[in-house]
């Protein structure tokens, strides 16, 4: 399967129906469950003890992880197929710690997509509702050079 050809949306619908390998941060950072639709993208989440920080607490570089990932994969479903992205600024908040070896659900909504910028808006809460992070990320999109 060539990725070049596949837009955003059908390149994440074939890591989800199997048809190409998930990318290897989803068994880095503990991601499973993708979903997109055109604009939004949710997935699971699990920290465990190989994201801790020094003092036994999961590090804050997890929630910006998954908030990356599911702000950029968000954008991503808007893209036409030759058409990358990569993320020039992220912010994020965390409301309360992320708790260990629970699985966590990670949303992101596009809110502006233009010829050079996509923004997407994140969250990560816990299996009651509860937000524990939010996000926004801009991403820069690299379309070919028209000729």
């Amino acid at each position: 399967m060539e990725l070049s050809q596949l837009s955003g949306l059908e390149h994440l619908g074939a890591i989800i129906s199997g048809d190409i390998p998930e990318p290897s941060i989803f068994e880095t950072m503990g991601m499973f469950n993708l979903e997109a639709t055109q604009g939004a993208v949710s997935l699971g989440c699990c920290a465990t003890l190989r994201h801790c920080n020094p003092m036994g607490g999961v590090h804050g570089g997890f929630a910006a992880t998954v908030l990356d990932s599911v702000t950029g994969c968000a954008v991503h479903t808007m893209l036409e197929a030759g058409v990358s992205y990569g993320t020039v600024d992220l912010a994020i908040k965390m409301m309360r710690p992320i708790p260990l070896n629970e699985t966590l659900v990670a949303q992101a909504k596009v809110t502006h997509v233009s010829l050079s910028l996509g923004v997407a808006e994140g969250t990560i809460r816990d299996a009651k509702g509860t937000l524990l992070a939010s996000g926004t990320a801009t991403c820069f999109i690299k379309r070919p050079k028209l000729l």
